[in-house]
Order: C-alpha cells, then structure tokens, then sequence
C-alpha cells in the first residue's frame, strides 16, 4: 500500500517496488500538493489491488523520454503542444542523447550539450527547405524547457535526483522584433484588398486583436452584430475556439482532448488535420466588442453567405463559419496569407507576417486609450500583461521622441514658447464644426479620439469599405 510523506512543503508518495532480481525497494514520487499526492497515492493502490501497477523504469534518456510522454504529455498537453514536443524529442533529443544513462548526466552534460547542438544541422522543413541551416539558439531554448520539465518529472519520481538544467546554462537568443503595419498602412492594404475573406480578416484581427486560428475559428454563433446591439455600441465577437493544423497521430494519442470537429481530409494520406478546438488558455476565451462599422460590414457577409446557402443546398457543408470556402470548409491560414502577400507586394507594403496585425491592434488600442493596459489584455487575450506593457513601451518611447522634436520647433526656433494645455493651434476655430456630445459620454475623451490622425485614418477607411 502507498503512504504520503510530507517533505518541506512538498509531498512524496511512497510504495515498494520490486528491481529486476526480486529485490522489494522503496520508491517515491514528489508532488507540491497535497490533493495531487493523493490523487496519485489512490491511482498507485488501484492499479496495485488489480495487479496492473508498473513503476516507473527508466535507465536510458529515451525510456525516461517515452514514460514522459505517456504519463505527463497525455494529461497536461493540448494537441498542439503535443505536436510541438514531440517533434523536438523526434527530431533533436532522441538522436543526439538518446542513449544516455542518465545517471551520466548532470549540469555541466547539459551546457555541453546545448552548444554542440548549435553546430548541427537543422531538419528540412518550410523554414529550411535545403537543410542547410545549423539548429537556432531559440531551438535550443526550447529543448532546454522541454528537457526541463522531463527531467524535473524524473526527480519526482525518485529516477534523479537533482534536475540537471536547473542550473545549466542556456545558449542566449534575442527575439527578432518583427516590422509592423501603422494605421495609415492598414488602411491603404484595406483600401487595396479586393479579396473578401482576406478584408474579412483584416477588419477582425485588427478591431478585435484576433489571432488567425481565433479568426478562422469564429462562427456565426458568437457574434451580435444585431441592429440593436450597433445602435447601442454592444456589437461583439466571442472568441471561444480556433482552427488549427495538428497530426493524426497527437489527436490519437491524446484521445482527441480539446477537439470540438476534425474537418473531413482531401487526401486519405495526409498526416494532419484541420481541427477545430478550444483555446490553450481560459484567459483565450473573450467578449470583444467591435465598431458598429465592423459589424455592418459583417451583415452584408452573412447575408451574401445565407444565399449561397441557400442557392447551394445540401452541397454546402454548413459549419456556421463567417470565414468559409464556397462549399462551407474552413478558410486556411495559408490562404490568407497568401493573398496578403500579394497585397503587400502590388502596394509597395512592409512585407509583415499576417499575426503582426495583432501587434498593430494592441499599438493602436494603447494610444486611442490613453495607455489603458487591462482593457487592451481583456481583448488580446494575454494571460499576463508583459506583453502589453512590452507595446506600451514602445509607445511611450516614440512619444518621447516626439516631445524632443516638438521642443526643437517651440523652444529653439521659436515658434512656441509660451504652450497652453489643450492648444490646438487652430486659428480657425470657430468656424469648425461642432457635434453633440451624447449623454453619459465623456466629452475630453471623445474628443481626445476624434483628433487621433491614426483614428479618422481608420474611420476613412472603414467608411470607404461600407461604400464598397
């Protein structure tokens, strides 16, 4: 029978296995609550009672990297992640220290081998169609946490007895800061796009800070795009699931875990699936309330999308997607990108990949808001505000920039040296047109809004899109 033995403020279970001579050894598992040793100590004594209990038994890399999989990988891993990390074991782990007792591996192993890992070469794939690219430092960064949370598993389960990266030094890699679109690019790649699916998906990944599998993954379902909820300012999307590519192989394995719809295949022979599934985070699942002219431009999609249902019958595979194919499949991501390449390259463009489209929504949202980092987190979905704060750096920095230029012109060339809050400089005033300030509505910050150039930039465009 397994026992729990509390340790620090850890918990081990403990129970007695036999070696490989008959020998009766005491083995432990760790665990940082006392509900998951439990948990573990009733599956140890049912598993025991029905003869079926096999301890863990790992001597080499490789076995200890099978048992990981089977035990940790099932339970705490989505069918993408299960992709991600079983390619790396696959691909670079397996290989390389496959074969390794792990009794022979220890810090200065691993140091070492993260850096001969950096001399060899990198498998073929779309990022390396030649092969003759070396394996990144950001590759090896990623086998380090995988290996890390192997190895701390090990420890648990008394096959280590100390975690050999913990301490390890890990090869530094600087995240490329990748270019991004400003609003007035936007507006020209909106202005220029006459592609439906793709101005589709511009309106959405920008307004709502969509990821693309949470833009493909979007249904009819979960949108209010009444006329009520416009006149109100209460149109919205709910974002409670997303498309994905992931292998046959991980949906098999991990019992098709997330998996709301497996979409039929072309080809019989292919590997993966398109899925659809539940976000990989609860801070994923979101209400975004989006622009009334946003809304109105979905109308007319779903009403072009009805009759063609309608026209189509049973030969439309009806999915309740807002982005669908002709015949009702899901539009793919390499579609989209695709023709936003093409776009980029007819418009001169930044060439930008189609994810830098939420970098430009959470920018944008920073600066319209006056740097309000826990609404734009509500709508990007970030389990953790660094990433905003990360874009609101940026900002402040460029904001920075330009109070020196506007000193240079006020102070040095003497074009202002007695500024006044608020002073808009317009000589012309009082022939401006005036608007009425609805009830309730805060008069400074609509009026902060209204004079954003980036923001009547993006009504200009949003205005010639509803024409068209």
């Amino acid at each position: 029978m397994a026992f729990i033995r509390p340790r620090n403020k850890t918990f081990s279970v403990i129970y007695k296995v036999p070696d490989q001579d008959g020998k009766i050894h005491q083995r432990s598992e760790g665990y940082g609550t006392r509900k998951e040793a439990e948990k573990r100590r009733k599956e140890v004594d049912y598993k025991e009672s029905q003869g079926i209990f096999i301890a863990p038994k790992c001597m080499k890399v490789k076995e200890l990297l099978e048992e990981y999989v089977k035990l940790y990988g099932h339970n705490a891993w989505g069918v993408s992640m299960y992709d991600g990390s079983v390619g790396l074991i696959k691909n670079y782990i397996m290989p390389t220290i496959g074969n390794i007792k792990l009794s022979e591996i220890d810090t200065h192993f691993m140091e070492k081998y993260y850096n001969e890992l950096l001399e060899m070469p990198a498998v073929v794939s779309s990022r390396n169609p030649k092969g003759d690219k070396k394996i990144t430092a950001a590759t090896v960064g990623k086998i380090d946490k995988l290996l890390g949370s192997c190895f701390k598993q090990a420890v648990k389960w008394g096959m280590m007895e100390k975690n050999p990266t913990t301490d390890a030094t890990v090869p530094k890699y600087k995240t490329e800061e990748r270019e991004i679109w400003t609003a007035d690019m936007l507006m020209k790649a909106i202005d220029a796009c006459d592609n439906k699916w793709l101005k589709v998906a511009f309106h959405l990944a920008f307004t709502a800070t969509l990821r693309i599998g949470e833009l493909l993954g979007l249904t009819w379902d979960c949108v209010d795009i009444s006329e009520e909820a416009i006149a109100h300012n209460r149109a919205y999307v709910i974002v409670n699931k997303e498309i994905e590519r992931v292998s046959k192989e991980a949906i098999e394995q991990l019992n098709s875990k997330d998996i709301i719809l497996v979409f039929p295949s072309q080809r019989k022979d292919n590997t993966t699936v398109r899925v659809l599934k539940t976000p990989k985070t609860e801070s994923s699942v979101r209400k975004i309330y989006i622009p009334g002219a946003v809304a109105r431009y979905l109308i007319d999609v779903k009403k072009e999308q009805d009759e063609l249902i309608e026209a189509l019958g049973d030969e439309y595979h009806n999915y309740n997607l807002i982005l669908a194919t002709t015949y009702g499949f899901p539009i793919g991501g390499s579609y989209l990108r695709e023709k936003m390449q093409a776009v980029i390259e007819a418009e001169g463009l930044p060439d930008v990949v189609f994810h830098s489209l939420r970098h430009t929504s959470i920018t944008y949202k920073l600066k319209l808001s006056g740097g309000d980092i826990k609404s734009v987190q509500g709508d990007s979905g970030h389990s953790q505000a660094d990433m905003i704060t990360e874009v609101y750096g940026h900002i402040i920095d460029e904001d920075r920039r330009k109070n020196a230029q506007l000193i240079e012109a006020a102070f040095y060339n003497k074009e202002n040296r007695s500024p006044n809050m608020h002073d808009q400089g317009t000589e012309n005033s009082a022939n401006a047109n005036t608007i009425t300030i609805p009830e309730g509505m805060d008069a400074d910050l609509l009026m902060k809004v209204l004079g954003n150039p980036e923001m009547a930039s993006l009504l200009t465009s949003l205005a010639k899109t509803m024409k068209n």
